[in-house]
């Protein structure tokens, strides 16, 4: 069984920043994609960025050049770094590795 675990998250001032981690356990980290979603209460969960097992990285048009997204395979571990923080980054951020979710963290980015 794999668990994942989000950490990071917290309070921020608009175009402050924040890195957010995903601490993965077992053994099959490294071969497989990660992503990371974040979701507003009553909207749908939505993908923010992506990295696959090579390092091949994606993002959604709202995080293009304020975030990005890393992993480091010897730790199990991957990373989104998020700068320019904006009030609608709010949400609670998780991570996704194969079928696996984190249970989230927060980030709060206040008006």
């Amino acid at each position: 069984q794999v668990q994942l675990v989000e950490s990071g998250g917290g309070l921020v001032q608009p175009g402050g920043s924040l890195t957010l981690s995903c601490a993965a356990s077992g053994s099959i980290f490294s071969i497989h994609a990660m992503g990371w979603y974040r979701q507003v209460p009553g909207k749908q969960r939505e993908l923010v960025a992506h990295i696959s097992s090579g390092g091949t990285a994606g993002y959604a048009d709202a995080a293009k050049g304020r975030f990005t997204i890393s992993r480091d395979n010897a730790k199990n571990t991957g990373y989104l770094q998020m700068n320019s923080l904006k009030p609608e980054d709010k949400a609670v951020y998780y991570c996704q590795v194969n079928k696996y979710w984190g249970k989230g963290t927060q980030v709060t980015v206040p008006s």
